[in-house]
């Protein structure tokens, strides 16, 4: 089996060598508290007539913040080996957003090309009525295989079938591609390279941790 490469959760279980694991027992513990944020870093200047310009200067990340709840010695360990395996912001892993979980659309291909930069999709006729505003997605290209960007809805016409979403894709789409919404990974590592918990009298561990996305 191949190596979990997925934040431990109540879905995502790892076996004690490091593999997959369905194992009811290898699973990690669910998040108390998440928060995701859009970072997306644009310049504003003003000419002398006052006309505002602006322009991105940047890349676009989302960035997470998971706080768990007070976790017993097994839960914690499961989760903390994992990140410490990973060398802090060394190695990339994934991680699966409950609220983006089984979505109502089912996963589905393009039925044309679209360059990088470009803020839609023109999707295949099925089920394009079951997308919604708001849901994540990624994208599987068998020609563009380091493309792991994650994305949002913004807009969806199903009359025509094109998805509007944001940010702008960071790489081209081939026609045919798969559009992952039934259970989209954002790629991160963590954010600053000290990795701590606490330890209280009833012996449970707090434990958050801080993300950014990465590609």
């Amino acid at each position: 089996m191949a190596q979990q490469n997925i934040l431990p959760d109540p879905n995502h279980g790892r076996a004690a060598d490091g593999e997959e694991s369905s194992s009811s027992s290898d699973r990690g513990p669910g998040f108390a508290k998440v928060k995701l944020s859009s970072n997306q870093q644009i310049m504003s200047d003003r000419t002398n007539s006052g006309r505002l310009v602006q322009r991105s200067h940047a890349y676009h990340k989302w960035m997470l913040d998971i706080s768990y709840n007070p976790m017993t010695q097994n839960d914690f360990q499961e989760v903390f080996a994992f990140l410490l395996e990973r060398r802090t912001t060394l190695a990339p892993f994934y991680v699966q957003l409950p609220q983006y979980r089984s979505q109502s659309s089912n996963d589905l291909p393009t039925s044309a090309s679209a360059t990088a930069g470009a803020t839609t999709l023109t999707m295949s006729g099925q089920d394009t009525s079951n997308i919604k505003v708001g849901d994540l997605f990624t994208i599987t290209d068998s020609n563009h295989t380091n493309h792991e960007k994650a994305y949002m809805v913004t807009k969806i016409n199903s009359t025509t079938d094109v998805m509007t979403f944001t940010p702008p894709l960071a790489s081209e789409v081939s026609q045919g591609a798969t559009v992952d919404f039934s259970n989209p990974k954002i790629k991160v590592i963590q954010v600053g390279d000290t990795q701590e918990y606490s330890l209280n009298a009833n012996n449970l561990y707090s434990f958050s941790l801080k993300l950014e996305e990465v590609q």
